[in-house]
């Protein structure tokens, strides 16, 4: 009882005390249940029409696109503009296609699953797949078998690794496009359902062909703006203030910032150069009596040697009269043109050969190779060799056509050198073997292009770049400037040193790189983390350093006052002009009140803009002249009208010659009319204010 006593004269304590203990227990378990969220929060690369957008999907998605371009193209190294467009364009499609999903969804629009097949490999085949350099034949037009035996070899079991990982690639170019497919179907019918919506009605028919049914000859006289001088007007700030108020919505602005910098080029200096001279005279003797030349020109040159043969197409043009006018061992050089020493060495001189052959395999897997001595045999002997290719080879995309590979070239890039030196030395329908660890392949020459005259070159070529001392010599100079810079010195110490300050203005947060500077887009980084007058370390664009100082960070909303300014002056500057020359212009005249009166007053001359109606995008020579066209329209004929102020200068006019199209209205033809004039931006408009009203936050930046 003592003891419960004492437990209850304390439990206030108590209460307390285990209401900590608890609130501890409960917020140590939360922080460490939701790490997990804090950590999927940090991946969130975006928000698109309310769906969390992360970081995994936007870059499985780069790969995707970066994977699709290397086949499209056929290059492998992209480079850091190629990446960045393709960053870029992964963005702009994705942010397009969570937007259209989420609003198709909302109405109940959607594309079937028999309506996408009729657009993939039906009889509506779309043009995006119609268009794929992939699955067309060998005219250079879509070939449907050439898909179906693509679509074929996605069943296939790999025989290796190679083979699977060849397979997984071709899966994941037909998911793009059949995902991209997919999402230009459900535009073109969310686009046509709106477009159903927004139509002309007969009165705005009626309005456009009123519009258009009278035309006038208008003679005029014009003063332009810049007839009268800027510093007789004046602007305050509050005039200035007052017309920003009056038309902000026009400066609604994403977030950008406004930098000033300076680059340093990374380029060869002097001592570059004399020592690239010492070394390439160094090579020339050896390089013209060595008896291996493929292993002087692959340890020194920039151009490998592959022992391919040069056309007269393929040579380089600087070194087709030495290569087709000279023999077997002549060697040339060393040249210096383009920044860059060149010789080269006639290997083989006089070969006739073809560009291309056309070649069918038949693949056996290792576990086969047994079978090669009497499938060679037979087709020797005149047995079908289609035939024997879709009965025994292991490649069934190839073999359901036969073994036909196609045209390859000599210098074909991705095909076994094996391959194409053999095959180039093959008589038409000769047959032969390659062999290699994943099994034996069965060749046949189909045919081949005439040949033409080629010779063996090997081409040493080395450009001057900068040396280890030159890089460390210019990034030297760079961190020395850097180091005496200030916002208040920047300017001051750039001209003291000779160097150029550039500025970039209105950079947008999103901007893959500032101006041409190749590797900018770190700087763009650092800027929206800085404060203005904050100045940059050194930074490393490859091919320049850079420096930078921040001037401004900008955040998404309206432009500031001042920024915008100028531009306000400008217009104030006119109006004022404006109030002015039309006052001038009325007291005139009073005194001169004929067109050719006033334009002798002012030593002009009288222009004539001919069929002026109210429909009339532009005023003669003078061009885009609304206010101009609509007094035209209703002016009295033959009569003086008061100053007119245009976006030119200040205009007075006149009309004749009155035209009435007798043509009668036809609203059908007219709403028609008016439509297709619609069509052409109605689309982009649609995408736009779907854009406007999806609230979409990027947090790229925080990413690449």
């Amino acid at each position: 009882m003592a003891t419960l006593e004492k437990i209850r004269s304390k439990g206030v304590l108590l209460v307390v005390v285990v209401g900590l203990a608890l609130l501890a227990f409960i917020v140590g378990d939360f922080l460490n249940s939701g790490s997990s969220y804090f950590n999927q929060s940090r991946e969130i690369v975006a928000e698109i029409a309310g769906e969390d957008i992360n970081i995994k999907e936007y870059q499985a998605a780069i790969d995707q696109m970066t994977e699709v371009y290397k086949i499209e193209t056929g290059k492998t190294d992209l480079g850091e503009e190629i990446s960045s467009q393709l960053r870029t364009s992964v963005w702009e499609a994705m942010v397009n296609e969570k937007i259209l999903n989420a609003e198709a969804k909302k109405i109940g629009l959607a594309v079937s699953a028999d309506e996408l097949s009729d657009r993939l490999i039906g009889k509506n085949i779309h043009p995006l797949i119609t268009q794929r350099r992939a699955f067309m034949g060998k005219d250079g037009q879509f070939s449907r078998s050439q898909l179906v035996q693509f679509l074929n070899s996605l069943d296939q079991t790999p025989a290796n690794e190679e083979m699977r990982q060849q397979i997984a690639q071709a899966k994941s170019y037909w998911m793009f496009w059949e995902k991209t497919v997919k999402t230009n179907i459900l535009q073109e019918k969310y686009n046509a359902l709106i477009s159903k919506t927004v139509t002309a009605n007969s009165l705005e028919a009626k309005m456009s062909f009123d519009s258009k049914k009278t035309s006038v000859d208008v003679a005029y006289v014009v003063q332009p703006y810049y007839m009268v001088s800027d510093s007789l007007i004046k602007v305050s700030s509050s005039d200035i203030k007052d017309r920003y108020n009056k038309e902000k919505e026009q400066f609604k602005q994403e977030a950008n910032c406004d930098l000033n910098y300076v680059a340093f080029d990374i380029k060869p200096l002097p001592e570059d150069y004399q020592e690239a001279e010492k070394w390439i005279n160094g090579l020339t003797d050896e390089f013209k009596t060595t008896d291996d030349v493929a292993g002087l020109v692959n340890s020194n040159s920039d151009i490998m040697y592959d022992g391919r043969n040069y056309s007269e197409i393929t040579v380089p043009f600087n070194l087709k009269d030495f290569a087709f006018g000279g023999k077997s061992g002549d060697a040339m050089g060393p040249v210096f043109e383009n920044n860059t020493y060149t010789m080269a060495r006639i290997m083989e001189s006089g070969i006739m050969q073809s560009d291309s052959v056309k070649l069918r395999h038949i693949f056996l897997l290792a576990k086969d190779e047994a079978k090669t001595d009497s499938i060679v045999n037979a087709i020797n002997k005149g047995a079908d060799f289609a035939a024997l290719a879709k009965q025994f080879s292991a490649v069934e995309q190839t073999a359901a056509n036969g073994g036909e590979i196609g045209w390859i070239q000599d210098d074909a890039q991705g095909v076994d050198k094996d391959i194409t030196t053999a095959a180039f030395s093959k008589k038409v329908n000769e047959v032969f073997t390659i062999k290699n660890t994943q099994g034996v392949q069965i060749m046949q020459v189909m045919d081949k292009t005439a040949a033409r005259r080629k010779v063996k070159l090997a081409i040493l070529e080395r450009k001057v770049i900068p040396s280890s001392k030159t890089y460390s010599r210019i990034y030297n100079d760079a961190k020395e400037f850097a180091a005496e810079l200030s916002a208040d010195k920047f300017e001051s110490k750039a001209k003291e040193k000779g160097y150029i300050v550039r500025p970039a203005t209105t950079v947008l947060k999103t901007a893959e790189k500032i101006a041409d500077i190749p590797q900018s887009r770190q700087i763009i980084r650092w800027a929206f983390k800085s404060e203005k007058g904050d100045v940059s370390d050194v930074f490393d664009c490859g091919t320049q350093f850079v420096i930078a100082m921040t001037n401004a960070v900008n955040e998404k909303g309206y432009s500031a006052v001042e920024k915008v300014s100028d531009m306000l002056k400008a217009e104030i500057i006119k109006d004022k002009k404006a109030e002015l020359m039309i006052k001038n212009l009325a007291e005139q005249l009073t005194k001169t009140p004929t067109l050719e009166g006033l334009a002798a007053s002012l030593n002009d001359s009288i222009k004539v803009a001919e069929g002026v109606n109210f429909g009339s995008y532009q005023f003669g020579i003078a061009g885009f002249e609304p206010a101009v066209i609509g007094k035209s329209s209703v002016i009295a004929l033959n009569k003086v009208s008061a100053p007119i102020k245009g976006n030119a200068g200040v205009f007075v006019i006149s009309t004749s010659n009155k035209q009435v199209n007798p043509q009668p209205f036809d609203a059908k033809m007219e709403i028609m009319q008016l439509n297709s004039r619609l069509s052409y931006s109605l689309s982009y408009s649609i995408v736009q204010d779907m854009k406007d009203n999806a609230n979409v936050v990027d947090n790229r930046m925080n990413f690449y």
